[in-house]
């Protein structure tokens, strides 16, 4: 009696499996089509930035660096002014990770102030920008990026809207990047 249950166990312990495998897959959530979106911007690009606020820090040429990572779960953004080493001790290279947490886009930006601003994104109904807002922050407040906006032109061509925080005065900066790979 005891070997039949134990069969009767182990057959389902087996079957179950192929059966759950006929079932069909969940349809993805906002949050997830949101980051399959920002996936396709993986690559390296190049551009200007703008900043009205200081116009001497206009002009200056960015490189950009996205990539995806951790099996598809992360995509890595990385900033730094085209044509300078990655030397963290000199020159600025913030650098940004997002991520899909339970139903959220998330961004977590390791900023030059020295803190970690975390924001939540959702795309636009026609799927052609990903506004990131405030959620919360690690370390101080001061200073701190504080909202990001991407917009999709087309698959060679995007920009950036970011907002800087310096104690209660924002910053914005616009970067118009095309793709160089």
């Amino acid at each position: 009696m005891k070997s039949r249950i134990a069969l009767a166990l182990l057959f389902v312990l087996i079957a179950a499996p192929a059966f759950a495998a006929d079932a069909p897959a969940p349809a993805p959530s906002d949050a997830q089509k949101s980051f399959t979106t920002m996936k396709s911007l993986a690559g390296e690009w190049e551009g200007t930035v703008t900043v009205p606020e200081a116009p001497e820090m206009s002009g200056s040429k960015m490189h950009l660096s996205l990539r995806v990572t951790s099996r598809g779960h992360v995509l890595v953004h990385e900033f730094q002014e085209a044509g300078t080493p990655l030397d963290a001790t000199k020159y600025d290279h913030p650098v940004t990770m997002l991520y899909v947490d339970a139903d959220q886009l998330t961004l977590v930006h390791y900023c030059d102030a020295g803190n970690r601003p975390r924001m939540t994104g959702k795309m636009s109904p026609d799927g052609k920008t990903v506004d990131f807002e405030f959620k919360d922050i690690s370390g101080s407040t001061d200073y701190h990026m504080h909202h990001s906006l991407f917009t999709f032109i087309d698959a060679t061509h995007h920009t950036e809207e970011w907002t800087f925080m310096m104690k209660d005065k924002p910053i914005h900066a616009h970067f118009d990047l095309h793709r160089v790979n």
